[in-house]
């Protein structure tokens, strides 16, 4: 193979590890932002409650 082919396959692999990395972030951020909304929701419940 030659540099040049090397070199783009790299670049490739690179480009795809940083892919994963940002949907491993939203798959986080989303799982978050769940757990903050059902935590104000049985809040919101509880006053209701009262």
């Amino acid at each position: 193979m030659s540099k040049a082919v090397i070199a783009v396959l790299c670049l490739g692999l690179l480009a795809l590890s940083s892919c994963a990395n940002t949907v491993r972030g939203f798959a986080q951020d989303s799982t978050q932002t769940g757990l903050a909304v059902e935590g104000a929701t049985d809040r919101v419940l509880r006053a209701g409650a009262q």
